[in-house]
């Protein structure tokens, strides 16, 4: 047996020794994958010979293709020239300057990142003479790379409403100036890439015969373009070695395809296909409960998770009366765990879906002195947009705040210059007066020496501050952010500020995490509320080695594992997050962020929910995640009286239900019965269906079952979220058939 494949397990030695042809390999959370590539790689160079500059392995991240390129390096003993490892964007770009007189950009052309495409973008609107506030660039923007990630060319552009035909005109004028400047944004190093190859066969049958093996990690995260790129580069002796999982794709938002994985199984009928199913990470109760999530999802592999770790601890379940509580539960535990079973702050992490959660874990680890590391983000209270919102505030409670008066002026824009506030600040200097001593002056009619259209737009600043202080001094800061809010335009600003409508969302939370906070808060005057948050705030920022506990997104969370993990917010509306009730795939797409959060468990995992949450400023009754009732009761210790409830409504349903398309694993015999099979309920109401409610309005149907002799319908309204009705009393309306 080889040294390259002497510790591997069988289901890794045939991934890593598997012959000529494609081969896919789906791998289970925990099963070894990164080694089972690299010791791929090097199992190629050593044993079968292939020459370096023959193999390609593309990564998604530089810093994965380094770890990869590092570990063959230490694998063979030595430095291995000419083999490519890269992400798809830095091998695209590179082969773009190689090819470029086939192209219509130079060898040397720039590669612009957001501010630059925004520039652009601008510039093309302006053009067109458009009205950048009515379409807004980053909106344009996104038009334009998802269209560029679906391989659309600006001539091919069809726009299906009246913004659609707006954008198309900007792409073709966008590209046009992307052209003229010598210049190509990332989505270009792929679709670019695609079209050379389709454009120039001797060009793309050279870099065929040049390469002879690919291989590509994270696979379930390729778009359209990279995986038209993989059958490109791949063709003729389709010695391409994928490597991905189905159930772990968790990143539609950005354009990656889970069904990729499937649609290779289709492109490559003859295909190997290797699961990777022994986990060397979790416990198997960790990995029964996770089957048991995953395996409700359908288009996908069922795989049989399992470890040698046969057992393990129950896992924990907890329900908060809020999330106040639900954040003190968290931080006793990991007091009393760590403790118990002598871990560091570091064996510990807390998940959550959206980045407005972690305002009352942190609160919650601040007040107990427990160190605590944010992964991708900053704390709550310093987000731009919160310090924005404060920054308001403190100069509605002290006028002459200067700092907050420079934060704010112009934000969100009102034409109101870096010279003219440096001319403002001269003047008050020169008068031995702060801002708000300057800014009442310029109400009473003093012009400061500035130019009148500039003194007319600081009078109205200077205004809006007077109303807001005798807003505040009647004690309710919920209103007085509200008026701010709706005065300044500020929900417009964050989709105008944003890279993506992902980010914008994600600060549209924050905002209203705020409100909440300020909703609780509603007895408090509004100078001791700042002095709470700034005592709140002050936290020194901790060293990535640091002994902390690790607060994190799901979404951030990919790749990790920790002995002992929180997951926290467990309700629909939550996670699943309430805006991917609307969307098709949306369920499941959360349902495999929930399996990945339960999958980075090493040894301890805990699951909590609220029975009140304050979402979107108002605190209302929670429903229990539809997620958790996938969990068999015997994993799980500390079950509610809500979810056990709700598990014994699950039971009867599976036992009046028959699937005729099993989801479950393929090594795990489903339940024979001698009687006959009973038939489904059938429903009236399907999922996706749009309704009217005479009270509620339109909305979605998000899923419905007979319950009881009833069919309970679960919908998504735009007014009032998500309701579960039953149809007999509900009076539904269908809207479309």
């Amino acid at each position: 047996m080889s040294v390259l494949t002497s510790g591997l397990n069988e289901q890794q030695r045939a991934a890593v020794t598997a012959g000529d042809g494609p081969v896919l390999v789906l791998a289970g959370p925990g099963s070894g994958k990164t080694r089972v590539l690299t010791y791929r790689l090097a199992y190629l160079l050593r044993e079968v010979g292939v020459h370096p500059g023959a193999i390609v392995a593309v990564t998604f991240t530089n810093k994965a293709a380094g770890e990869m390129r590092h570990r063959i390096e230490t694998l063979l003993e030595g430095r291995v020239k000419g083999l490519t490892i890269g992400t798809f964007h830095a091998i695209c770009a590179r082969l773009l300057r190689r090819e470029a007189e086939h192209t219509d950009r130079r060898a040397d052309f720039l590669i612009y990142d957001t501010d630059d495409q925004i520039s652009v973008v601008t510039q093309a609107l302006n053009d067109l003479n458009l009205d950048s506030k009515k379409f807004h660039p980053r909106r344009m923007l996104n038009t334009i790379s998802s269209a560029k990630n679906e391989l659309i060319a600006p001539d091919q552009f069809r726009g299906r409403d009246y913004f659609g035909e707006i954008a198309g005109r900007v792409y073709q004028r966008y590209q046009e100036l992307l052209i003229s400047s010598n210049a190509r944004d990332f989505d270009d190093l792929l679709m670019d890439t695609v079209m050379l190859f389709r454009d120039q066969p001797e060009v793309l049958a050279r870099y065929q015969r040049f390469y002879e093996y690919l291989l590509v990690d994270e696979f379930q995260d390729t778009n359209a373009a990279q995986y038209l790129l993989v059958r490109q580069l791949g063709e003729p002796q389709n010695n391409i070695f994928v490597v991905g999982d189905e159930d772990q794709a968790i990143y539609g938002f950005r354009g990656a395809d889970y069904r990729n994985v499937l649609q290779f199984r289709h492109d490559f009928p003859a295909a190997q296909v290797i699961l990777l199913e022994q986990n060397y990470r979790s416990t198997q109760i960790v990995l029964d409960a996770a089957r048991a999530v995953i395996d409700q999802n359908s288009q996908r592999t069922p795989k049989a998770l399992f470890t040698e770790r046969t057992g393990g601890e129950k896992i924990a379940l907890y329900e908060a009366y809020s999330e106040q509580e639900e954040a003190e539960y968290v931080v006793t535990m990991v007091e009393k765990m760590r403790r118990k079973e002598s871990l560091a702050y570091r064996d510990f992490s807390v998940m959550y879906r959206t980045n407005a959660q972690s305002r009352a874990l942190e609160e919650a680890f601040i007040r107990e002195q427990i160190p605590y590391k944010l992964v991708g983000g900053v704390g709550f209270y310093k987000r731009r947009e919160i310090r924005d919102l404060l920054a308001y505030l403190r100069l509605i409670n002290n006028p002459d705040d200067s700092v907050s008066f420079g934060r704010i002026i112009n934000v969100p824009k009102r034409g109101i210059g870096k010279k003219t506030v440096d001319d403002f600040n001269a003047w008050l200097a020169k008068q031995r007066i702060g801002c708000g001593a300057g800014l009442e002056a310029l109400v009473n009619g003093e012009t400061a020496g500035l130019g009148a259209s500039v003194v007319k737009k600081l009078v109205e600043f200077a205004r809006m501050m007077q109303e807001w202080r005798a807003l505040a001094a009647k004690g309710d800061l919920l209103a007085l952010m509200d008026d701010i809010l709706s005065r300044t335009g500020f929900t417009l600003y964050l989709h105008e500020s944003s890279d993506t409508p992902e980010e914008a969302r994600d600060r549209e939370d924050n905002v209203q995490e705020l409100r909440g906070v300020l909703g609780n808060r509603k007895e408090t005057p509004l100078n001791e509320f700042l002095e709470e948050i700034a005592l709140v705030s002050d936290v020194d920022s901790l060293a990535e080695s640091a002994d902390a506990v690790t607060l994190l997104t799901l979404h951030s969370a990919k790749g990790l594992e920790y002995p002992v993990v929180f997951l926290t917010g467990l309700e629909d509306g939550v996670l699943p997050h309430i805006r991917a009730l609307d969307e098709p795939d949306g369920v499941e797409e959360e349902r495999r962020l929930m399996y990945v959060g339960i999958t980075r468990a090493m040894h301890h995992l805990y699951l909590t929910y609220a029975f009140r949450r304050t979402m979107y400023g108002e605190s209302n009754p929670s429903t229990v995640s539809r997620f958790l009732r996938d969990i068999p009761a015997q994993l799980l210790d500390g079950m509610s009286t809500r979810l056990a409830q709700s598990h014994k409504e699950k039971r009867y349903l599976d036992d009046v239900t028959w699937e005729s398309t099993p989801t479950t694993s393929s090594r795990t015999p489903r339940k024979q019965m001698a009687l006959p099979l009973p038939e489904k309920p059938k429903t009236r109401f399907r999922s996706g269906q749009r309704v009217r409610h005479a009270k509620f309005g339109d909305g979605v149907v998000v899923e419905s079952q007979v319950r009881a002799g009833d069919e309970e319908v679960v919908v998504s309204f735009k007014s009032v979220g998500v309701k579960r009705l039953a149809a007999s009393f509900a009076n539904l309306v269908m809207l479309d058939e």
